[in-house]
C-alpha cells in the first residue's frame, strides 16, 4: 500500500554555499534579530557592482527564508529521532520522599467501656514524630507496541520530505535571485535609453530652435521638439525609479547590509542556446522534480498514519522491572508513654503487562478511513503536479522560441530605426522634411530599443526557468563579443542639464483662462 520510498538525492544539484567569497566578506547578512534606530544606520553609502555568479553565493549564503527551511529540515529530523525511542526501554526514577518529616499530637476521649475488659476506655493520647525517605526505580520496555512502527514510518517519510523541500526552496532561491538580478540589468538598460532619448531630444530641439530663428522652421516645429523632450525625461524618470527599486528588491533577496545597495556588473546580453529538445526536457522534469517524490511521500506517510490510528485498538504487551526502598525513623500514631522505633524496607517487583483498549466507539476505524482518504488525495494531487511539471516546462520552452525570435526581429528594428533617425535629420537639416519627421523617428528609435532589451531580459529569465524547472544545464555559451578599446565617438555631444525637482502642484499644464 505504501510503495517505495523516495529519498532526496543532493548530488543532483549543487548544495548551497556555507560561505562567502573572500571578495563578499563585507557583504554578510546583518544580525536575524537586529533592527536600524538611527538614520545613519539605512542610508545608502556604497554601490556594490555584482555578477550573477556573486548574486548566487550571496543569496545561498544570507537569505533568511532558505536558513528557516534549514532549520525544518532540523526540525523534521529531530521528530525523527523522539519517534525511534519508542523502540528503547524507558527508565524512571520517582521520589515521594526525600526526605519527608510528620510531627503531630493526637487526643481521644471514649466514654465507652470495652467488651472485653468491661472497663472503661477513657482517654487516649497518640503522637506522631517520623522521619520518612522512599524512592522507586521503574523500568519498561514496550514488547509489542502495534503504533510504533507506523508513527516511525510517518515520522522518516516527513524527514525525507523536508529534505525534498529544501532542494525545492533552493532552487526556488537561485531562479528567484536570477531573475532579479535580470530585472535589474533592463532597468540599467532602460536608463541607458532614456539617456540616449533626451540627449537626442536636446540635439532636436536645439535644431528646431535654430532654424526657427533662421527663419525656415515655425513655432510648431520647435513645440513639437519640446514635447517628445518632456516625454523622453518622463521615460528617463520612470526608468530611474525602476533601477531604484529592481536594487532594492535585489538587496531584499540577498539580505545585503542596511548601507549597501547592489548594481549589475554585467550588461543585459543572452546567456546561451537551449540544446536539449521539448520531449526531452519534459523527461528530465519528471525524474529530477522533488514536488513528485513528495507526493508519493504524502501517500507514504499518510497510510502510515492510518495504521498507526488502527493500532490504538491493539494489543500492548510490555515489560516493566520496580524497585522501591524505604527508610524511616521515628514513631507513627502510637501511645507517648512507648518508645519510638526505625527501619528499612526494600522491595523489587517485574512481569509483563497487557493493555488493550477493546472498544472506542468506532473512533481508531474512523481515523484509520481518513488516513485512507488522504492518502487517495495525496495520490490525486501527484497526478495535478505531473500535469503542472509538464505545463510548465512546456510554457518556458515556448516562451523561450518566442524570446529568440523576437531578439532577431527587434534587434533588426533597432538598426533600421536608428538609420531611419539619421536620415530623417539630415532631410530636416537640409529643410527638405519636418520636424514632425524627426520626432516619430526617434520615438519609433526609442520604443525598439526597450523591445529589443525586454527581449533579451525574457529570454534570460526563460532560460533560467527551464534550468529550474529541468535540471539539465545544457547550455551552448555564447561566443563572446568583440569589444572596441576605445569607447566609440557619438556623432552630437549634447549634456544633459539637471532640472530641480518641483512640487506636483507647481507642475499645472491647464492652460490659463484669455482675461479677454
Amino acid at each position: 500500500m505504501k510503495g517505495p520510498r523516495p529519498r532526496s538525492n543532493p548530488e543532483v544539484l549543487p548544495p548551497a554555499a556555507t560561505k562567502l567569497d573572500p571578495s563578499l566578506q563585507r557583504l554578510a547578512a546583518p544580525a536575524s534579530l537586529g533592527l536600524p534606530t538611527k538614520t545613519e544606520q539605512v542610508r545608502i553609502q556604497s554601490l556594490r557592482p555584482l555578477s550573477l555568479k556573486d548574486v548566487e553565493n550571496l543569496a545561498e549564503v544570507n537569505n533568511p527564508s532558505l536558513k528557516a527551511i534549514a532549520s525544518q529540515v532540523d526540525q523534521a529530523q529531530s521528530e525523527l529521532r523522539a519517534q525511534l525511542a519508542a523502540w528503547y526501554p524507558t527508565l524512571n526514577l520517582s521520589a515521594s520522599s526525600l526526605p519527608g518529616y510528620t510531627n503531630g499530637d493526637q487526643r481521644s476521649t471514649n466514654p465507652q467501656t470495652s467488651s472485653l475488659t468491661g472497663q472503661a476506655i477513657g482517654t487516649q493520647y497518640s503522637s506522631t514524630n517520623r522521619w520518612l525517605m522512599a524512592s522507586a526505580l521503574t523500568a519498561q520496555w514496550d514488547l509489542i507496541n502495534p503504533q510504533r512502527v507506523p508513527q516511525v514510518s510517518a515520522a522518516r517519510d516527513q524527514f525525507e520530505k523536508a529534505k525534498n523541500q529544501y532542494l525545492i526552496s533552493l532552487r526556488e532561491l537561485r531562479l528567484q535571485a536570477a531573475q532579479a538580478y535580470f530585472q535589474l540589468q533592463l532597468s540599467d538598460d532602460r536608463v541607458r535609453i532614456g539617456q540616449e532619448s533626451v540627449r537626442a531630444s536636446l540635439v532636436s530641439l536645439r535644431d528646431a530652435k535654430a532654424r526657427n530663428q533662421a527663419g525656415v522652421a515655425t513655432l510648431l516645429e520647435v513645440l513639437q521638439a519640446e514635447t517628445q523632450l518632456a516625454r523622453d525625461q518622463q521615460l528617463l524618470t520612470n526608468a530611474l525609479n525602476d533601477q531604484s527599486l529592481a536594487r532594492r528588491d535585489l538587496a531584499r533577496i540577498l539580505d545585503l547590509p542596511q548601507t549597501v545597495t547592489p548594481t549589475a556588473k554585467e550588461p543585459l546580453r543572452p546567456l546561451g542556446i537551449w540544446l536539449p529538445s521539448l520531449q526531452e526536457s519534459i523527461v528530465a522534469a519528471y525524474a529530477f522534480r522533488e514536488e513528485l517524490d513528495n507526493a508519493i511521500l504524502d501517500i507514504s506517510a499518510s497510510n502510515s498514519q492510518a495504521n498507526a490510528a488502527l493500532g490504538s485498538v491493539q494489543p500492548f504487551v510490555s515489560l516493566f522491572a520496580s524497585l522501591t526502598g524505604s527508610r524511616y525513623q521515628g514513631s507513627e500514631q502510637v501511645v507517648v508513654d512507648l518508645p519510638g522505633n526505625s527501619g528499612w524496607a526494600v522491595e523489587n517487583s517485574f512481569g509483563l503487562s497487557v493493555r488493550w483498549n477493546i472498544f472506542d466507539g468506532g473512533a481508531a476505524r474512523a481515523q484509520y478511513r481518513q488516513g485512507k482518504q488522504k492518502a487517495q488525495e495525496s495520490a490525486f494531487r501527484f497526478a495535478d503536479t505531473r500535469d503542472n511539471v509538464r505545463f510548465e516546462v512546456e510554457q518556458s520552452f515556448y516562451s523561450l522560441g518566442r524570446s529568440n525570435r523576437n531578439i532577431q526581429t527587434t534587434s533588426r528594428e533597432v538598426v533600421s530605426a536608428r538609420e531611419s533617425l539619421r536620415l530623417s535629420r539630415l532631410r530636416f537639416q537640409a529643410g527638405v522634411s519636418t520636424q514632425r519627421e524627426v520626432v516619430d523617428s526617434q520615438r519609433d528609435l526609442t520604443q525598439a530599443e526597450v523591445r529589443y532589451a525586454e527581449a533579451l531580459e525574457l529570454y534570460n529569465r526563460n532560460l533560467a526557468e527551464l534550468r529550474r524547472r529541468t535540471g539539465l544545464d545544457q547550455v551552448a555559451l555564447c561566443p563572446a563579443v568583440n569589444l572596441p578599446a576605445n569607447k566609440p565617438k557619438q556623432d552630437v555631444e549634447v549634456p544633459v542639464p539637471p532640472e530641480p525637482l518641483q512640487p506636483a502642484c507647481q507642475a499645472n499644464a491647464i492652460p490659463k483662462p484669455n482675461p479677454s
